[in-house]
C-alpha cells in the first residue's frame, strides 16, 4: 500500500506495509528523527506528533491511515514563532532533561496552544490527560 498525505506542508508517499506504524515510517523513509520511539506503548509521549490538528503517540498510529490526511512532526514546526515561545518556556524552566523525549513534549504543547492559545490554569492542568484516538 501507498498511502498519499501532507507532511510538514509536502505532498508525501510511501510504500509501507498494512502494520508498519506512523513513528517507524516518517523515521526511517523519510529520515525524520526528531521524533522518537520510546516506550512503544503509548504511554511517554516521545513519539507525540501532530495529525489532522491532533497530538497522536505515533507508535501507535498505523502509517495507512494517514491517507489524506495532514502531518506535522517537530521538524515541520521548526519556523514557527510558537515553537520558539514554547522551546523558550521549556528551557526557562529547565523542562529540557536529556533531551529525548522533549520534540514529544513539545509538539504535545504545541498542539495544545494551537487549540487554545490563552488557557487557563484548569486547561493547562487537563492537557496532560492521556491522549485518545
Amino acid at each position: 500500500m501507498k498511502p498519499q498525505f501532507t507532511l510538514n506542508g509536502e505532498s508525501a508517499s510511501a510504500e509501507i506495509t498494512p502494520a508498519a506504524r506512523l513513528v517507524d515510517v516518517l523515521r526511517n523513509v523519510f529520515g525524520l528523527t526528531g521524533t522518537k520511539t520510546g516506550c512503544g506503548e503509548g504511554e511517554c509521549g516521545a513519539c507525540t506528533m501532530i495529525v489532522d490538528g491532533v497530538a497522536v503517540n505515533s507508535c501507535l498510529y498505523l502509517a495507512a491511515d494517514v491517507e489524506g490526511k495532514r502531518v506535522v512532526t517537530i521538524e515541520g514546526v521548526e519556523n514557527d514563532p510558537l515553537l520558539e515561545a514554547v522551546s523558550k518556556a521549556f528551557v526557562a524552566a529547565g523542562a529540557v532533561q536529556c533531551g529525548f523525549c522533549t520534540p514529544g513534549m513539545i509538539m504535545r504543547t504545541y498542539a495544545f496552544l494551537q487549540e487554545n492559545a490563552d488557557p487557563s490554569e484548569e486547561e493547562i492542568r487537563r492537557s496532560n490527560e492521556p491522549i485518545r484516538f
